[in-house]
């Protein structure tokens, strides 16, 4: 099992930043790849940004690419979303995700599906 608890959300400015920060406990050994993921009101979750074990491969969705940064620190078994020039489109519950041991890095956004785990999420709010 794995826990994973999000922390760093609020409310910020269009043009604003943020960083939240996913902390995993329990079998961390098998948090090879994780990713965020966010809900905006009234639509689907969908699939932000991933990283592989020693942090040096990312991808994101082309709508954070270039705005947004994912990052980790193993010793601290911490993942981060670094989140720059924020725009109102960015409000949503943002999830942290632990995807399942069998999982290959790919250059690919993560699914419902390649996810083991979940953090309860924490909420992002861009005001314009």
């Amino acid at each position: 099992q794995v826990q994973l608890v999000e922390s760093g959300g609020g409310l910020v400015q269009a043009g604003g930043s943020l960083r939240l920060n996913c902390a995993a406990s329990g079998r961390t050994d098998i948090t090879h790849i994780m990713a965020w993921f966010r809900q905006a009101p009234g639509k689907e979750r969908e699939f932000v940004a991933t990283i592989n074990w020693s942090g040096t491969r990312s991808y994101y969705t082309d709508s954070v690419n270039g705005r947004f940064t994912i990052s980790r620190d193993n010793a601290k078994n911490t993942v981060y979303l670094q989140m720059n020039s924020l725009k109102p489109d960015d409000t949503a519950v943002y999830y942290c995700a632990v995807a399942k041991p069998s999982t290959i890095w790919s250059y690919r956004p993560l699914y419902d599906y390649d996810i083991d785990y979940w953090g309860k999420g924490t909420l992002v709010t861009v005001s314009a």
